[in-house]
């Protein structure tokens, strides 16, 4: 297993059924649970452990997933208000080695969280099968349907509770 994609890489088939849409919209909506769970009972010094060598600490991952989830929230907004809106990529590294990244409590990222994806689930909840093919434009990874994005957005949460989990059960936290 690669311990930076422990539940595989994202992979995208063309299309989704309303099911699968529906699927990974639960996903995002279940994700500020499973985070809270994820690191629940850790003590600081577990939190400062990078999930893999060379890579984020625990603390950087909790704060980087808000910090994705804001910007997916308003992409997805743009992409249901807009024409085939560009949006703006941003340095995820650099942002997690910012000092809040490195040092912030974990709780009000938590909390942050919380509050936001309830705001983008009742979003995405009312997402029609019309508004689903609508696209946004990623410089990065090229067009997009809302709902291959909503896909990329549910198997990012999971992706990413995935590296604390997994680094808990091979350190037997």
């Amino acid at each position: 297993m690669d311990i930076r994609y422990p539940i595989g890489q994202f992979a995208w088939s063309g299309s989704q059924t309303k099911q699968e849409r529906t699927a990974a919209v639960n996903d995002i909506a279940s994700l500020p649970q499973k985070m809270r769970s994820a690191v629940a009972g850790l003590a600081e010094k577990q939190l400062d452990t990078p999930y893999r060598e060379g890579g984020w600490t625990i603390r950087q991952v909790v704060h980087h997933v808000p910090d994705s989830h804001m910007n997916s929230y308003i992409r997805c907004k743009l992409a249901l208000t807009e024409n085939n809106p560009t949006i703006k990529p941003y340095d995820e590294v650099a942002w997690a080695n910012l000092i809040d990244g490195k040092t912030a409590p974990i709780e009000p990222s938590l909390n942050l969280l919380e509050g936001l994806h309830d705001r983008w689930v009742r979003v995405l909840q009312s997402v029609s099968e019309t508004d689903a093919q609508r696209t946004l434009y990623h410089p990065e990874r090229g067009a997009m349907t809302l709902d291959e994005y909503i896909a990329l957005c549910g198997w990012h949460g999971k992706h990413h509770v995935a590296h604390i989990t997994s680094l808990r059960q091979r350190l037997g936290w």
